[in-house]
């Protein structure tokens, strides 16, 4: 096999190889062992028809088409190697020539079109230096706290007055558009919390002051359903009144909520967990912040038919995983979003170029350090992973090996590592002056783990070859 390699551009290059037909026999005898399995001809034994019988009876023609299906994959790939070239993604494969020469034993030629990884030249990521929020709990931030476990344990009793903010109302709704009620417009009992915003916009100020059995019309934009983006007339009638009660805050609450016997204990139990997620928070903070800037030092050619594909993937992934579920229109949320169709577009190809240069950006920086993933580091992102997915690790783990899916695991990892290992070397103070180090290294790891999962999985997908 003889092979040439053209290249197009910075990120797509074109193959051109010649296949000499000696090479192509072992695909042509299976082609016509498979054609042997699969058809019946009278007079001769199932698998052990003639070859002319078979040319006779079905063609020449049938024969080659299947011999050359299944040559091109392997030659192509032998190409690639040969060719030490790193490809992204599926090649269009163009101008076979040929075919019809191969009765008489002439050479099989092809031409494949394939994109490619970029060169990036890493900059001196030693030099980033970001600034983030300081870790500080105030006793507000424990009063706010307690008071969100108050609510936890709140009831309600139904009370004879009108509606007020913070009362939760049981509401029947009916909602018209152009003064029909769809087939989802209706819908009875429904609790809510006044002041809560998590139903119609203009709720509120419809609802208080309305006492039970009494109704009011308003006019809203519908969130969701059929009718989502929609102008509404809903009509909303309440049948309870309903007022919060909260427990006291002293040592019996604290001994209902939490295993501590005083509400002291409970307060500095608060103030222990909130350091912790503040400080979790600002190693996220650091990670996504030095990372943009890791970016924005970096320039890079992005491969043409990739982004095209990444843009068109998180499109789907929005419509047919987010957005139909809920039973709504790509133009019913763009609506709801105050967001025109080339907005929402630029901002998926911005977003789709961020997770393709940071895969390629940490990739290349696994590659200079000569950054491993171990069983270990492996295992714990997996159980991980498995946690987030409503799946037990074992149902998770087979999944992914079903899914030949452990190489972008192990891609992760790797890429957690790298910019755990760039935000470890760049200067973090926080808005104090401060400098901030992270001295758990796992913590740190898991943080940009999560980042650049966020930031770069499904660009994994769309760029293996």
């Amino acid at each position: 096999m003889k092979s040439a390699v053209e290249t197009l551009n910075p990120t797509r290059v074109r193959l051109t190889v010649e296949v000499p037909f000696e090479e192509l026999k072992p695909s042509l005898d299976a082609a016509y062992k498979k054609i042997n399995q699969q058809v019946t001809v009278p007079g001769f034994r199932k698998g052990k028809i003639p070859n002319k019988v078979i040319d006779q009876r079905f063609g020449r023609a049938a024969v080659l088409e299947e011999a050359v299906n299944d040559a091109l994959p392997r030659f192509y790939t032998q190409a690639v190697d040969e060719g030490k070239i790193e490809v992204l993604g599926q090649p269009d494969i163009t101008d076979i020539e040929g075919v019809e020469k191969l009765v008489d034993g002439g050479d099989l030629k092809f031409t494949a079109e394939v994109d490619v990884r970029p060169e990036i030249a890493l900059p001196d990521y030693s030099s980033i230096s970001v600034v983030v929020d300081p870790v500080v709990v105030t006793d507000e931030d424990i009063d706010k706290s307690l008071e969100q476990l108050r609510e936890r344990f709140s009831s309600v009793k139904d009370v004879e007055r009108a509606a007020a903010a913070e009362d939760v109302v049981v509401v029947d709704l009916e909602a018209k558009v152009d003064g029909e009620v769809p087939e989802d417009g209706t819908a009875t009992g429904v609790s809510y919390e006044i002041g809560s915003g998590r139903l119609l916009d203009g709720i509120d100020e419809a609802v208080v002051g309305l006492s039970a059995g009494e109704s009011k019309t308003f006019t809203t934009t519908l969130k969701g359903g059929t009718q989502a983006g929609k102008d509404s007339e809903v009509t909303v009638t309440v049948t309870a009144v309903q007022e919060k009660e909260l427990p006291e805050l002293d040592d019996e609450f604290a001994q209902l909520a939490s295993e501590f016997d005083t509400l002291e204990e409970l307060r500095a139990d608060s103030r222990k967990r909130l350091e912790r997620m503040k400080e979790f928070d600002q190693a996220t903070q650091a990670q996504e912040k030095v990372l943009d800037e890791l970016l924005g030092l970096v320039e890079m050619e992005y491969p043409e038919k990739l982004l095209k594909d990444e843009i068109e993937t998180r499109r789907h992934n929005l419509e047919h995983h987010q957005l139909e579920p809920m039973g709504l229109t790509l133009e019913a949320y763009l609506a709801t979003q105050d967001k025109t169709l080339e907005a929402f577009l630029a901002e998926t190809e911005e977003q789709a170029k961020k997770g393709i240069k940071t895969q390629f950006v940490l990739d290349e920086i696994v590659g200079k350090e000569e950054l491993g993933v171990n069983q270990e580091e492996l295992t714990e992102h997996l159980i991980r992973r498995a946690a987030g997915s409503g799946l037990t690790p074992d149902q998770f783990a087979q999944q992914v090996v079903q899914g030949g899916q452990v190489p972008l695991l192990v891609g992760e990892v790797a890429r957690g590592k790298a910019l755990a290992l760039v935000v470890e070397g760049a200067e973090v103070k926080d808005t104090n002056g401060e400098v901030v180090t992270f001295e758990d290294d796992e913590e740190t790891e898991e943080s940009a783990e999560a980042g650049t999962e966020a930031a770069a999985d499904e660009a994994a997908e769309s760029t293996e070859a």
